[in-house]
């Protein structure tokens, strides 16, 4: 019966006019922007993040969250009908989709994903409600020194566990975490590294970050590779979308099992849709009959991983959550967001703030609806934004980038640091470093600290209280052996990038 509760409660938080309007606003401009090559969900969420200031909590993490899922519904579009991913975890939808697109199978293709992502939705929601609670109840006896061992593991899982070369994920996990000591010590009213800049004494603003990093050096980098003549794109009807019945039969198995793995793969730090998507591709082809149909417009090879990407776009949210942990960048945008409005994220919340936690719960719901009522019509849409000239498309979002920052703190400083993250970052992407763990690390580091400080207090000093607890103790010799394995194994590609004949390294 509890249950049954806070379902009507977070319903009722989620129908309400301004909830609704704002879900639709959210969903709206992420399949939108989603649709867009190279924006993704990442930059999109860091893009419109400065509209939720000033709008209650809930409503503003229901909009995000709009943006964030919808962007991965809408980030299949381009993929099918460009062979350009409109997001990285929709870069495997290009290996069959365009090809079905280039069969005349655009419209079967179009709609196949949008029924896909709208079943994986809905599992990775079921999940959500489901193990939210347990894991929150069992989280509500863990210490400070418990929670400074899981985001340490959940830094160093983010910065290694998805990236080919690790080391370079923890080095932008450290950067990360140096930017999050500008500002003024909480404890000691001493600024720290702030240069002299009265600015850099309140830190870094997180937007002004988020934005440069992800949404400035997404323009720099998607201008340097679009700049050629656009492909010409075929009228989509709705009787063209409508799958053959062995098409339906043939996609019942590969969606089913794209959701239980992205469901699984989206709560676990350092994973999440990315690495779901290409593992469901890569089962698909194991189990198929005939795997050489693959990459020649299978539609297996469009369902699984479009199933698997939305059901761990759900799931990402339970470790955000209930743990206060991010597990991804775009979740560190929702984590940031909750302490913007001054909500603590962590196993109370769903206790201290049943309205806020079902009421997003129930928003996604009503989000995944709305997903699946405006793809269809919508798709027209879509295509003739893909026709935008860039010279007049990204210019646009350059300026609502330097609009919605400044407004935030009404600081021309965060302007400028906004073009200064921009270009560090388009420096970075070009060195082939991961941009996404600074905006954990960032997130993270003060929390970090806090947990650390506290457990020090507790302990009266003594270091041996985070191994001497069992979960503490445990997690970080876990996290001790992943960045081990990372070391190994970037020591590994050295020496085989070194071998006579081997291809250079990057």
């Amino acid at each position: 019966m509890e249950l049954m509760d806070n379902v009507i409660l977070g319903f009722g938080m989620a129908l309400s006019m301004q909830n609704l309007f704002w879900c639709f606003i959210g969903v709206f401009l992420g399949t939108m922007l989603g649709a867009l090559p190279g924006i993704g969900s990442l930059a999109a969420v860091s893009m419109l993040l400065p509209l939720t200031i000033g709008l209650p909590p809930t409503t503003a993490l229901v909009m995000l969250a709009g943006v964030y899922y919808g962007s991965e519904y809408g980030g299949s579009t381009a993929s099918i009908l460009l062979n350009l991913p409109g997001t990285p975890t929709n870069a495997v939808t290009c290996l069959d989709g365009y090809p079905m697109a280039q069969q005349g199978r655009a419209g079967v293709a179009l709609f196949a994903t949008t029924i896909a992502s709208f079943i994986g939705g809905t599992f990775g929601i079921i999940l959500l409600y489901t193990v939210s609670p347990l894991l929150a109840g069992a989280a509500i006896a863990i210490g400070p020194a418990e929670y400074f061992a899981l985001m340490v593991a959940g830094l160093v899982a983010a910065a290694v566990v998805s990236d080919e070369r690790p080391l370079k994920g923890v080095a932008m996990v450290v950067l990360g975490l140096m930017l999050g000591t500008i500002g003024t010590d909480v404890d000691s009213g001493v600024a720290r590294y702030s240069l002299g800049y009265l600015e850099l004494r309140d830190g870094i603003s997180f937007i002004a970050l988020a934005m440069g990093l992800f949404g400035v050096s997404e323009v720099i980098m998607s201008l340097r590779s679009s700049m050629g003549a656009r492909r010409p794109i075929g009228k989509v009807t709705f009787r063209s979308m409508l799958p053959a019945r062995g098409e339906w039969r043939a996609s019942a198995g590969p969606v089913a099992r794209g959701s239980v793995l992205g469901g699984i793969f989206g709560a676990l730090p350092g994973t999440g849709p990315t690495i779901a998507t290409f593992l469901g591709y890569a089962m698909e082809k194991k189990l198929a009959r005939d795997p050489s149909r693959f990459g020649k417009g299978a539609i297996e090879g469009v369902v699984s991983p479009e199933s698997a990407n939305n059901s761990a776009a759900q799931t990402a949210f339970i470790p955000t959550l209930t743990l206060g942990i991010p597990g991804s960048a775009t979740m560190a945008i929702m984590l940031g967001a909750l302490i913007m409005n001054g909500v603590a994220p962590g196993p109370q919340l769903i206790t201290n703030n049943p309205e806020i936690f079902w009421g997003l719960a129930a928003s996604f719901w009503i989000g995944n609806v709305l997903l699946l009522v405006l793809n269809i019509p919508l798709i027209g849409l879509w295509i003739r934004l893909l026709q935008i000239p860039y010279t007049l498309l990204y210019p646009a979002i350059l300026v609502l980038i330097c609009i919605g920052t400044y407004t935030v703190r009404n600081s021309a400083f965060d302007i400028v640091l906004v073009l200064i993250f921009g270009l560090a970052g388009y420096v970075l992407r070009r060195l082939e470093f991961q941009l996404a763990p600074v905006l954990i690390g960032f997130i993270l580091g003060p929390m970090i600290e806090e947990n650390f400080k506290r457990a020090m207090l507790f302990s009266r000093g003594d270091f041996m209280t985070f191994l001497e607890r069992p979960v503490s103790g445990i997690t970080l010799t876990l996290t001790a052996g992943l960045l081990g394995w990372a070391v190994f194994k970037t020591l590994a590609g050295r020496r085989k990038r070194a071998r006579p004949g081997a291809p250079p390294g990057p």
